[in-house]
């Protein structure tokens, strides 16, 4: 059975739930809610495995705090078996307009500690990773508070379809790949 891994950067904790950083965990926990799985606590993490159509898909939310994102991946990857190449990585991207997506098979940090670790610990970039935009609305010098903050009633508002259609451009890189996937996921220039 094929089998993938895909990890929704985040911070664990309350105080962290609902907040723009914590997109990829958000994305995450729709799914489980879509599947009807539940998260167990693992090492470095929370894990949920999805069936989808004859493939193992590891759901991992890591326990290690946005800026240590790398153990957490690498971690499992090797414990897994997983290849790099069925590996994705979802984050949020103050780059990006609130709720864009784009799909990548590699690249560079962009200025996201997460992905800076990951690369650091992995030694590649050559990793596909899902933004999510969550938009650059703030005053110069406070872009920690921001994606740090809550989502606006607004933005709340549309969270639950952007997680649906975050949701199936993983389920075309999971079914079809990363090449199709970034053509049927970065088609739209309009918001979800």
């Amino acid at each position: 059975m094929d089998r993938f891994l895909i990890v929704g950067l985040g911070n664990p904790g309350s105080e962290y739930v609902n907040t723009r950083h914590n997109i990829g965990f958000t994305l995450l926990d729709h799914i489980a809610d879509s599947c009807g799985g539940s998260f167990s606590a693992v090492r470095y993490g929370d894990l949920l495995e999805w069936r989808l159509k004859g493939r193992s898909v590891l759901l991992l939310k890591p326990s290690t705090f946005m800026n240590l994102s790398g153990k957490a991946v690498r971690y499992h990857l090797k414990e897994s078996g997983i290849p790099l190449e069925r590996l994705l990585v979802v984050t949020d991207d103050v780059a990006l307009p609130f709720g864009k997506r784009r799909l990548r098979s590699k690249g560079s940090d962009g200025g996201h500690n997460g992905l800076k670790d990951i690369i650091a610990i992995m030694g590649r970039s050559d990793f596909s990773r899902l933004r999510i935009g969550i938009g650059n609305d703030y005053p110069k010098g406070r872009q920690s508070d921001f994606v740090l903050g809550q989502w606006t009633e607004g933005e709340a508002a549309e969270i639950n379809t952007i997680c649906t259609s975050s949701t199936s451009c993983i389920e075309q890189f999971v079914l079809a790949g990363v090449q199709l996937a970034m053509t049927g996921c970065n088609k739209s220039e309009e918001r979800p």
